[in-house]
Formats: structure tokens, sequence, C-alpha cells
């Protein structure tokens, strides 16, 4: 590729490997041209990296450093993991960040955010086109119900396996580098409470305060912070004489009336709190989102839900642009099932959700890894992160459970014919879903998820076809 080529030899030329952000020099007019020419070279090669974005964020990495790292010798190698380790902790897709981490390395502020432009592009528009035909199709098409009634358990097992995944560095502590005893009980906690409808960011923010003290070795102040939350949630009860509803593990940011969807104002702020709270990646969002849109929010359905996440393993992006599929949604249904809304929809949620992955990129790598260094702000962040495994966890099994008795495809049957239809439909799903975990388990193909998700909706034709 001629243009990565030319920025390479450029980038070594003009030795900008030790700066995030541009300088201010006296510029004559070939100069600022020669500026321009660059900031566009930056778009187009990360508009390539999009094009090729395929096999999830390991895979989206591992180009990104194969390609300016190892051949185009941008940084070294030992500052790509440091680089690397800060925006594992910061919320937002990792592959994102550090596209945008060598465009501002390369080209200043301007040049990151392009490069992020660049980088998400192809995802974005093609999400918004599976959701435009998504909508068009309808759930009305025997054969398209059924390709997405096979994809139902092989997402849910997607999810159970990247929870495994996620817990594999989120239960480490980053000062011992070694498995935490307490980051593992704060993900059990977590799981619990998620199950007993303990508000996410509650939990959350408790874990992360009381790990903030138990890595100080503060062991009783940590525990009596997770004790307090315990009395508080125990005279909860006591008043109320019941556990929370299920509306209590989200905030409610995207309520809508019935049959229609939420404004777009609170489709942007769904985003906005979804990518602010996505530490550790695309799947610590499923928990939330699925508490606002599903159960909150009532405007989709857990079926509709795990749709958008199959579609958002199809194409070039990364994952966490499957909530364009349920921005669509919203503005599709609030504006009366008109598409013009549903892609104004899509367009306000994908901005919330990678506004904290700009802002936090562009404002420099420099001050995030001061913030990250700071020793109570790097164990809050270890904290929120190794509780998030328990709440994925249990969204991952309630996943499970709807994706195996999904009724999607027969809602024409007759009540004679439906539950003997929902038997062997139920069964065929846990079948699937156990197939999908081996193979996600035995082998670590690239693109092993696309080839599960094409094998899926082909499966569906034969085995979901009533």
């Amino acid at each position: 590729m001629s243009s990565l080529n030319d920025i390479n030899s450029e980038h070594q030329e003009n030795h900008l490997t030790n700066t995030d952000t541009p300088t201010l020099t006296n510029e004559n007019n070939e100069e600022i041209m020669k500026k321009k020419k660059r900031k566009l070279k930056i778009f187009l090669l990360n508009l390539w990296f999009g094009f090729n974005a395929w096999g999830g964020p390991m895979a989206q990495i591992a180009l990104i450093k194969d390609t300016l790292v190892i051949k185009g010798k941008w940084i070294t190698i030992p500052r790509f993991n440091r680089v690397f380790g800060v925006y594992q902790i910061v919320p937002g897709p990792e592959a994102t960040e550090l596209c945008m981490f060598f465009g501002c390395l390369s080209g200043g502020r301007l040049g990151g955010f392009l490069a992020g432009l660049g980088f998400v592009l192809p995802g974005f528009t093609l999400i918004l086109l599976f959701s435009y035909i998504y909508v068009i199709v309808g759930l009305n098409n025997v054969y398209f119900n059924a390709s997405f009634r096979a994809l139902q358990p092989i997402v849910s097992a997607m999810v159970l396996r990247a929870t495994h995944k996620i817990a594999e560095h989120a239960l480490m502590s980053h000062t011992t580098h070694r498995f935490s005893y307490w980051l593992f009980g704060m993900a059990i906690l977590a799981a619990i409470q998620t199950t007993v409808n303990f508000n996410y960011f509650i939990t959350l923010g408790v874990c992360g305060i009381a790990y903030m003290f138990i890595e100080r070795k503060l062991y009783w102040i940590g525990i009596a912070v997770i004790l307090l939350e315990l009395v508080g949630y125990g005279i909860y009860i006591g008043i109320n004489k019941a556990i929370p509803s299920p509306s209590s593990l989200g905030i409610g940011v995207a309520k809508a009336d019935p049959g229609s969807g939420p404004d777009p104002g609170h489709t942007f702020a769904l985003g906005l709190v979804a990518g602010s709270s996505s530490f550790g990646g695309a799947y610590v969002t499923i928990p939330f989102l699925q508490a606002e849109a599903v159960t909150i929010g009532q405007w989709m359905t857990v079926s509709t839900f795990l749709d958008s996440i199959a579609i958002g393993n199809i194409i070039p992006s990364p994952l966490v642009m499957f909530s364009t599929f349920l921005g669509f949604q919203a503005g599709y249904l609030w504006g009366g099932h008109n598409i013009g809304y549903g892609l104004l929809g899509g367009l306000l949620i994908a901005v919330g959700m990678l506004f904290p992955c700009f802002l936090f990129t562009i404002l420099g790598y420099n001050l995030l890894e001061k913030l990250v260094r700071n020793k109570f702000l790097a164990a809050f962040f270890d904290g929120i992160s190794g509780t998030v495994v328990g709440i994925i966890a249990v969204t991952a099994l309630d996943l499970l459970k709807s994706s195996v008795t999904s009724n999607t495809g027969l809602t024409d049957v007759s009540q004679q014919d439906l539950p003997i239809l929902l038997a062997k439909n139920s069964s065929l799903a846990a079948v699937l879903y156990v197939l999908t975990l081996a193979a996600l388990y035995g082998y670590n193909k690239p693109n092993l998820s696309l080839w599960l998700i094409i094998f899926g909706a082909i499966a569906g034709q034969f085995l979901f076809v009533n």
C-alpha cells in the first residue's frame, strides 16, 4: 500500500516518534500543503485498517502492531506494550484508541481524530446498512427468522467465552501481576448482586473504592466499604419488603413510551453512558445496554438484542459498534417507523459511545499514563475491571436462557403445534450453543467468530425453517 509506505517514510524523516501533540512553527504554504497531505494519508491508512478489521479486537490490534510497529517502526515494541497497557484500562475499544494514538503521533490531535474516524467509518456504515435491511426485510420473513434464530445461541456462547477471556487479565493484580483472589471475590459478589437486581453502577463504584483500600493493604477499610453497601441493601429490602425490581439494574436513561423508542437526546445519552463505562471493551457494555433497552426501556426484545451482537460480529469493525443497531432501532421506533430517524438514532448513539474514547485519547497519552500510574486510580480501575467480570457472567447466562427458549419465528404457529416446535427449536439451539463453545475453546483461529456466524446463518435455513 503506497500511502502506508509514504507515511512511514515521512514519519521517520520528521522524527515524530517522541511527541503526542503537534508543535507550533512558522510554516510556509508548501509546509501547510504537506501537513494536509499527511493528514489525508493518516485518514486513508486508518480507513484501510477499518476495512480489514475482521476477527475482533485482538486481530485488529495485531494488524496495527504488525503494520506500524514491527514493519513501520513508528515506536519500539516495549513502548507499544506500555501504550496498550494504558488503553486497556481507560474506557473504549483498544484498537480504535491505538489508531488514534498513532494518528496523534504523526499528525497531532487532528491526525488522531482523523485516524479514529477512518477506523470506525467502514463498520459504522455497514452496520447502518444491516440495520436498514433488518427493518425492511422484517421478522415476518421465515428465512430471515431462521438464520437469526440459529445465531442467537451462537452469540450467547461467544459472550460466555468472552467473559472467560476478559477474566484472564481483569482478575490479575497490576502490582503483583498475579491472580488476585480479592478481585475474584469481587467478581463473585458482583454476580450475586446482579442476580438480585443490584444497580450496576453502585456495584462498580463500591467495589472499585473497596479495592483501592485493599490494594494498599488497608483490608478492613475495604471490607467495611462493602459491608456498608450490603447493610444499605438490607435496609432497602426491610423497608420495601422485597428485592429491587429488574429496572433497578440500570439508570433508565433510555426509557420510552409503549410502542416507541427513546427520543434522540436519550439515545445519545445511552451511548455516552455506555461508552464511559466500557472498561475492558465492547462486551462490558452488553449488560448495561441490555438492561436499558430490554429490561427498563422495553423497546427491544432479547432476541433482537442478540441479533444486534450477531450483526456486530460479521462486519469489519470494533464490536462496540453493534450499539449503532440499537440506536437505529430506537430512532426508527421513536420516529414512527421512519428510516431517517433510524439513521439519526444510529449516528447519535455511535457518537455518544465513541466520545469518551476520542476524548481520552486526543487529550494525550502522556496525561493518561500519569493518571494510570496514580496508585489509587489504578487500583480503582482494577476493582472495576474485576467486578465487571461477574456482571458479564450473569448476563451471559441470562442470554443463554433467552437464546435457547426463544420463540423467534413461531408467532404464527397454532397453539397445538407450539409446544412441540418450541421443544424442537430449544433442543437444536442448545446443541448449537454447546458446539459453538467447543469451537471457541478448541480452536484459536483468526476470524473464527466470523465463520461461526456465517455457519450459523446457513445452518438456520436447514434447522429452523418450519
